[in-house]
């Protein structure tokens, strides 16, 4: 199983996430807990710095940065060009990394 989503800047703000149609979701919150931790690290791994502004707890939720409903304080090292990032969901264990395409 497989999260993936292309990452789409947001001027001033951060990123979204927006989720592949075949991209999977954990439902429990350990599984969600887990793949944004390893989101987080794919994205520090790629140069992606946390922005200035601080991120709203209420509303910038992992649920909804998985879904593609938040925008989070990170930016590119480099911006344009289209990346993705790429989950290979194991056994709870999920690993990513940011690619230039989502394959």
């Amino acid at each position: 199983m497989k999260y993936v989503a292309r990452i789409v800047e947001v001027p001033d703000h951060g990123i979204r996430l927006e989720p592949g149609e075949d991209a999977v979701v954990p439902e429990q919150p350990t599984e969600v807990n887990l793949l944004g931790m390893a989101i987080a690290l794919a994205l520090g791994a790629a140069g992606y710095r946390h922005h200035a502004e601080q991120r709203d707890p209420e509303l910038q939720t992992l649920d909804a940065l998985l879904a593609g409903d938040a925008v989070m304080p990170w930016k590119p090292a480099e911006t344009g060009g289209t990346v993705y990032v790429v989950c290979e969901l194991n056994d709870g264990r999920p690993t990513c990394e940011v690619r230039p395409a989502a394959e």
